[in-house]
């Protein structure tokens, strides 16, 4: 579910008054430097609350205001729906991709978890 898709009358109350959980994560996501990522487990942990479905969620409801496309699934697959605009800005960042085999779906690439994977280490801020 979107923003969009949201009744009207609640809409409005997401804009002015975001949850403090979805403020924690959206900081997070918008910490991972250019051409990482983090998986949505990996911000979880990084909280030390919630899980994967709950940053899931956060980042389905909210994520557009942040580069949502740094927080990504843990295989490495783009996120379905949106693989064009996420591989664009992959591309545009430089992050290390995996070419897709001939035999796979769509021949789109994957993530290259072991080299783009970010654990937040020397370079992050002071956790949220």
């Amino acid at each position: 579910m979107s923003e969009q898709s949201l009744p009207e009358d609640t809409r409005e109350g997401y804009a002015d008054e975001l949850p403090e959980y979805a403020e924690r994560v959206l900081e997070v996501a918008e910490r991972i430097p250019p051409g990482r990522v983090m998986t949505y487990g990996d911000v979880a942990e990084w909280l030390d609350e919630g899980g994967p479905r709950q940053v899931g969620r956060v980042m389905s409801l909210y994520g557009g205001a942040v580069p949502w496309w740094r927080v990504v699934r843990a295989d490495g697959v783009l996120l379905p729906g949106h693989e064009l605009s996420a591989l664009d800005h992959y591309r545009a960042e430089g992050t290390p991709l995996k070419e897709a085999s001939r035999a796979a779906e769509g021949h789109l690439p994957r993530l290259d978890m072991r080299r783009a994977r970010w654990d937040g280490g020397a370079d992050a801020r002071a956790h949220t």
